[in-house]
């Protein structure tokens, strides 16, 4: 359920803003009442200013666990495009990077408040930064204790199919009234299928616990298709699987863009790793990274 868990509130707040009018149109943040300042924060938060981190040589990353492409560990080793993106950020800073592996919390609030800002209330620790935070203007008046910033990548949700079922090209989601389809259990995809007029395509979908064991389905015959983010259906795809982006009719946000969260109280370290984002975005670094992984760069909006 990680996939839902992360993007459940920003893209929940998209939706909503989509049939909102007036000053919340112009302005995500007009009706928007302070929160008050955090305070008696963890003491583990202590020397993670920008200066700190360049004489102790080295800066933490918080990535999510066993979640390809992105982030996961093999052989004791980091993995993952959000792995080699931080190690980008900390070379730039002139500091090893040294990653801690987290999971899925119930929600994004409670994923930045565990990581960004705050700390778990049993073990764990905050880090210095946050890799793969959904951006979103409205969110980000709701979460004050967190700057999101460094937009490295936009995310887009996408069909994995059967070359051989589809001869003539990838199907859209009409198309699963008849044909069957893998889904990761309780995703934005999930619901989107699940909600399509008149439950109409309900008897054919087929829901997995994680995209991977999604898209294995599809590998070995049980389903026609899989639906869920580009990335992931991308790197599950082996021979005689093809993806596309087809027209998603009806889906509030099924695109959105991904940057980091760094604590409220350490601006210039994220101005810092904002800088060395656009460096690496600028000069192909990011698009290579994806390409070294076999997947597509979405560029991010920035």
């Amino acid at each position: 359920m990680r996939s839902l868990h992360r993007l459940a509130a920003p893209l929940a707040l998209l939706a909503a803003l989509g049939f909102s009018g007036g000053a919340l149109a112009d302005d995500p943040c007009a009706d928007f009442v302070p929160q008050p300042k955090p305070q008696n924060t963890s003491r583990d938060i202590v020397g993670h200013d920008l200066d700190t981190i360049q004489e102790r040589g080295w800066m933490d990353f918080a990535v999510y666990e066993d979640f390809p492409p992105y982030s996961w560990e093999e052989k004791g080793k980091a993995r993952g495009i959000d792995v080699e993106i931080a190690k980008l950020i900390a070379e730039d800073v002139g500091v090893e990077a040294r990653f801690n592996f987290v999971a899925a919390g119930e929600n994004l609030d409670a994923d930045l408040r565990n990581n960004v800002w705050k700390g778990p209330i049993i073990g764990g620790r905050v880090s210095n930064v946050m890799m793969r935070v959904p951006y979103d203007s409205a969110f980000k008046c709701r979460v004050e204790q967190v700057v999101f910033t460094g937009q490295y990548a936009a995310e887009e949700i996408a069909i994995a199919y059967d070359e051989a079922e589809y001869r003539d090209g990838g199907p859209t989601p009409a198309y699963f009234r008849f044909d069957t389809v893998a889904v990761e259990n309780d995703s934005i995809a999930d619901f989107y299928l699940s909600s399509f007029p008149g439950g109409q395509l309900l008897p054919n979908i087929r829901r997995f616990p994680t995209m991977a064991e999604a898209m294995a389905a599809l590998e070995a015959g049980e389903v026609m298709a899989a639906m869920g983010p580009l990335a992931q259906l991308e790197w599950g795809a082996g021979e005689g699987v093809a993806v596309h982006r087809p027209p998603l009719v009806g889906f509030a946000k099924g695109d959105w863009t991904l940057g980091l969260g760094v604590n409220f109280a350490y601006r210039p370290l994220s101005y810092w790793a904002d800088d060395a984002i656009r460096y690496a975005l600028e000069d192909g670094r990011i698009e290579a990274i994806f390409a070294e992984y076999g997947l597509t760069h979405l560029p991010p909006e920035r």
